[in-house]
């Protein structure tokens, strides 16, 4: 198959075989194998199956486990000497697509 479209942790990511993913923390080490059952839609070209495929996975090598950038949010009140400012970074994942199986 040509693409898939799968969902995990939330999102949903467009993925094609030997393409590199980062999504949202999955658990396992580097070079473990991850597999995503809740595939949405698998096309080649113009000829695309939709809705949620029975049987159909994604099947990916772990990467990498990394933090991505600084998100900082700053909370502010006008006239009231009140100001916060708090910040986190999130822990993603690096996923190889090696398979996509319908």
């Amino acid at each position: 198959m040509s693409y898939a479209i799968f969902k995990t942790g939330g999102k949903q990511y467009r993925a094609a075989t030997g393409e590199i993913l980062t999504v949202e923390k999955l658990p396992g080490e580097k070079g473990s194998a991850v597999e995503f059952t809740d595939v949405l839609a698998v096309g080649e070209g113009a000829d695309i199956k939709a809705g949620k495929l029975a049987g159909a996975r994604v099947t990916g090598e772990i990467v990498d486990q990394f933090k991505g950038d600084k998100v900082i949010a700053y909370k502010y009140r006008r006239r009231k000497g009140y100001h916060r400012t708090v910040g986190h970074r999130q822990k993603l994942t690096r996923v190889k697509i090696t398979e996509i199986a319908l």
